[in-house]
């Protein structure tokens, strides 16, 4: 479907050093980068511009812009959000989508990879050993940090990957505050741990485009639901293990059922709501 057509990759901080190799190599396509659209105008990880859009509105609204004014009918863009573990306590957490769309067909296909990969973290320190134990833990000098101060003045360095820089960044800003704020530089060209997450995601990409409906052909046919049930060997009652799988084309909507779709039938009691409640 993708074979020979022109691709845009809407990104500004070189994100095409690892999705272009795999689309031209296995989509067959031609890529190019966005050049005219600023993707920061729809939110910066630092703030100065706040993402309105959850990331999903965010990352449509940055493959049509990217198109906007240009000859090219596909785009593709990703889009990451990162915090703490909803679950795991103080441990980091990255959320990161990948849309490909193409606007001659009216289709969008889209992947996400939550992960625990991620060296995300941020603190207010006071001293230059807290600088440096910082920088040691989150893998500088090959991951960049971002210092500031917000009061009294409003300053910010970012993409530090450079120890002497670092140092004297601190303590220019030390001269104006009590204490310096902290944090990974989260942009994709700064952060070869978010880089690596995003060739897995265009990885994804990929298989789902390739993944053909059995009934029209259309690429992205997908699992859109897993149902629970799978029942205790031990007492054959349903548990919440994953019982079937629920694969839908976005083109015809014809759905098949893929049951036992991690390849067992039965669960062991110490998962049965029954025998181990």
């Amino acid at each position: 479907m993708f074979e020979n057509r022109e691709i845009l990759i809407v990104t500004k901080h070189k994100k095409e050093k690892v999705i272009s190799p795999l689309i031209s190599k296995h989509l067959k396509a031609k890529t190019s980068v966005a050049t005219h659209f600023d993707t920061d105008l729809l939110g910066t990880f630092c703030g100065e511009i706040e993402r309105i859009e959850d990331p999903i509105a965010t990352l449509r609204m940055k493959c049509k812009k990217g198109l906007e004014g240009t000859d090219f009918k596909i785009s593709i863009a990703s889009e990451g959000s990162f915090g703490a573990h909803p679950y795991i306590f103080f441990a980091p957490f990255s959320e990161e989508y990948m849309m490909l769309y193409d606007a001659e067909n009216n289709m969008e296909f889209i992947v996400k990879e939550a992960t625990t990969n991620t060296n995300f973290a941020n603190s207010t320190i006071q001293l230059e050993e807290e600088l440096l134990q910082f920088a040691r833990k989150i893998d500088f000098p090959s991951h960049g940090l971002i210092l500031r101060i917000s009061a009294p003045t409003n300053q910010i360095e970012k993409g530090i990957r450079n120890e002497k820089t670092l140092v004297k960044t601190f303590h220019e800003f030390k001269k104006n505050a009590n204490s310096v704020q902290i944090e990974t530089d989260m942009r994709a060209m700064h952060n070869p741990t978010r880089m690596e997450v995003i060739k897995k995601l265009t990885f994804k990409l990929i298989q789902k485009i390739n993944s053909k409906c059995t009934k029209c052909l259309a690429p992205g046919f997908e699992i859109v639901t897993m149902q629970k049930g799978l029942p205790c060997v031990f007492c054959n009652f349903p548990t919440e293990s994953t019982l079937k799988a629920i694969k839908q084309c976005q083109s015809c909507m014809h759905e098949e059922e893929i049951w036992y779709p991690n390849n067992k039938k039965f669960e062991e009691p110490m998962y049965c709501n029954y025998c181990n409640p």
